[in-house]
């Protein structure tokens, strides 16, 4: 039995499908309004839930010299203007325990970074907000084990907690997405996420920067639907190649829009299909 999860006007875990979307980093105002305008509309076009996503600080950059964002700040400010000018409940990173109450002023869902999955202060912290809490699964953990990090959260009181899919280290630079841990991970009684992106990334594979293999990631996110999923993370972009964060495994609008097409009509069959 999965806990559903409800917040704002969204409800994850009882049959309607949520896409967590949008640039990975806040990089200006104007792309996440153009991001998170194109994406609203296409949503509701495929009757699928939106939940705007992007960052303000990303932590975990390959170089030292890399952006990592407007900061808490500014970003957060950036990310309050998306969600009062369009009317959209956000979903953002935090990486340190300082931070959570802050975020939550702004944002619906407080994501966990993989890296940051075991963090147990963390967890605790972004519990004790009552917002929602999305942990990405470790690239080095086991399905199984991520009920650690739910019990963490659930500590608090907070039931919450959304896990998500987005691939396991595979040798040097790579990674693979064992399909079997949507079905794990959602049998822990949380709704389970696809990061149809962040699985095909190939980390620090271009040295000073992640790189990534775009090409896999509408079949990826096809095969996740089948298996069985209550929504799809993706990072979505108006020109990939010229993100400050993750170009090499963003989708932008035109193959998004494809994506979301192909994962909504499998996801409603698989649906169908349990109900008979």
């Amino acid at each position: 039995m999965v806990n559903v999860v409800k917040f704002d006007n969204i409800s994850i875990g009882d049959g309607k499908f949520v896409l967590l979307g949008g640039p990975c980093m806040a990089e200006t105002l104007e792309t996440c309004l153009k991001s998170a305008e194109f994406l609203k509309k296409l949503c509701q076009e495929l009757d699928i839930q939106y939940v705007f996503k992007a960052s303000y600080d990303k932590a975990n950059r390959s170089s030292f010299g890399t952006k990592r964002g407007p900061g808490l700040e500014a970003g957060l400010k950036m990310l309050a203007a998306v969600k009062e000018k369009l009317d959209l409940p956000i979903v953002t990173d935090i990486h340190n325990v300082e931070d959570a109450a802050k975020a939550a002023e702004v944002a619906d869902i407080l994501q966990i970074p993989a890296f940051l999955c075991r963090q147990t202060d963390l967890l605790v912290a972004a519990g004790e907000t009552n917002r929602v809490v999305n942990i990405k699964k470790g690239q080095f953990m086991a399905p199984e084990d991520m009920k650690g990090a739910v019990e963490k959260v659930y500590s608090t009181g907070n039931k919450k907690v959304l896990l998500t899919e987005r691939g396991s280290s595979f040798g040097y630079h790579n990674l693979v997405v064992d399909m079997r841990s949507l079905q794990v991970m959602r049998n822990l009684g949380v709704p389970v996420i696809f990061d149809a992106t962040h699985s095909v990334q190939l980390p620090g594979g271009n040295g000073t920067s992640s790189g990534g293999a775009p090409e896999f990631i509408p079949a990826l996110a096809r095969a996740a639907a089948a298996v069985g999923i209550d929504g799809l993370f993706a990072e979505i972009h108006p020109n990939p190649a010229e993100a400050w964060s993750d170009g090499a495994n963003s989708l932008n609008f035109q193959k998004a829009e494809k994506v979301l097409r192909e994962v909504k009509a499998i996801y409603e069959f698989v649906s169908k299909s349990k109900e008979n």
